[in-house]
């Protein structure tokens, strides 16, 4: 069994907890039984503070309360994805008491619980595994980029965004259940350590692959998922964005992966990459729509991340910009993404019939 406790350390309702945020709306690697946060959160539901659904994942203070009431528990998740991918405040001491409870560790930040010898040594003491996830390939294991990507026939939608914690893989992830559910193979191919504890066959973590191989590990995903799956449809979730200049990403997809389409997303209330006036403010979603055009691709749909938003005033933006801009306007936690099927299904029909 996959049972597996999420630790937040206090950071659950913050943006810096995307990772544990994707594995309470879903994964097919774990099963999520219980978050550890904090005192101001315990006894609620992870899923009731994450967007208003109750998902049966109740919230603890400490990890001591939540082994208690879960003994079944196999793992632990460090759930939170940091600037830099340091381990937060006093995480590493409740990474220590699992540990010494018998729980493994899957750990997807930068720095490797791998690396330390005394936490090392005391795994092996107790029998459990640290699993790394943002460990980098060895050498012999990565791909350089060939040119084979254009032999993929399906289409190819990156799900691309205006700043960092946009809601780009949970979008992907959306399209590709929604796919499923009406009857087309869709297939996602993760870039970044939360798609594969979510369960992701197809990807790879772009910031942990050398800079030489990024091109060549993102196409190697996309041909090996299209041989072996027969995907309709193949989403790419992005990272980070075209200008954010902290981590500017994107161009990758739309280039290397041949993503001729283009899914973006963008938070009307947020002014500032990452919120901090100091990085330069967000230009408008326009502007952004006529670098990706101008790259060769075409953006089908945009997609609303609501923060900070009334009901009322997201759907205000929604009818705004689909006025504005005359595609597809997405709110996929208000509505879910069914809106964008009709679009997919003509993508395909068109490349089926090239």
């Amino acid at each position: 069994m996959n049972n597996a406790i999420v630790l937040t350390n206090g950071l659950l309702t913050s943006t810096d907890a995307k990772t544990a945020h994707g594995l309470i709306r879903g994964t097919e690697r774990f099963t999520i039984i219980g978050v550890v946060d904090c005192e101001a959160t315990a006894g609620k539901d992870a899923g009731e503070l994450l967007d208003g659904k109750n998902r049966n994942i109740p919230v603890f203070a400490n990890f001591e309360s939540a082994i208690a009431q879960l003994p079944h528990a196999n793992f632990l998740v460090i759930g939170v994805a940091t600037v830099g991918g340091r381990l937060p405040g006093n995480m590493l001491e409740v990474v220590i008491k699992a540990i010494e409870a018998g729980v493994s560790i899957v750990n997807g930040l930068h720095e490797y619980l791998n690396d330390k010898p005394d936490v090392v040594a005391l795994a092996k003491a107790k029998g459990v595994t640290l699993t790394d996830v943002r460990k980098p390939k060895s050498r012999e294991d990565l791909h350089f980029w060939t040119g084979e990507i254009f032999k993929v026939t399906a289409p190819i939608v990156a799900v691309i965004g205006m700043d960092c914690a946009m809601g780009k893989r949970t979008t992907a992830r959306m399209l590709r259940q929604s796919c499923e559910a009406n009857g087309l193979k869709g297939q996602m191919i993760y870039t970044g350590q939360t798609g594969w504890l979510q369960g992701g066959k197809y990807g790879f973590v772009f910031d942990s692959t050398l800079n030489d191989f990024v091109s060549g590990e993102l196409e190697n995903a996309i041909v090996s998922c299209w041989k072996e799956t027969s995907a309709d449809i193949i989403f790419l979730e992005g990272q980070s964005s075209l200008r954010n200049p902290s981590g500017p990403c994107g161009i990758e997809l739309l280039i290397s992966g041949n993503a001729k389409h283009v899914v973006l997303l963008f938070a009307p209330k947020r002014k500032y990459f990452d919120n901090d006036k100091h990085w330069g403010a967000i230009p408008p979603v326009e502007s952004e729509i006529e670098i990706i055009e101008k790259l060769g691709s075409k953006v089908i749909a945009v997609a609303v991340n609501t923060e900070d938003c009334t009901t009322e005033e997201a759907f205000a933006y929604q009818k705004e910009y689909a006025q504005k801009l005359n595609i597809p306007v997405l709110l996929p936690i208000q509505e879910g993404v069914d809106q964008l099927i009709p679009t997919l299904k003509s993508l395909i029909k068109y490349v089926g019939c090239k």
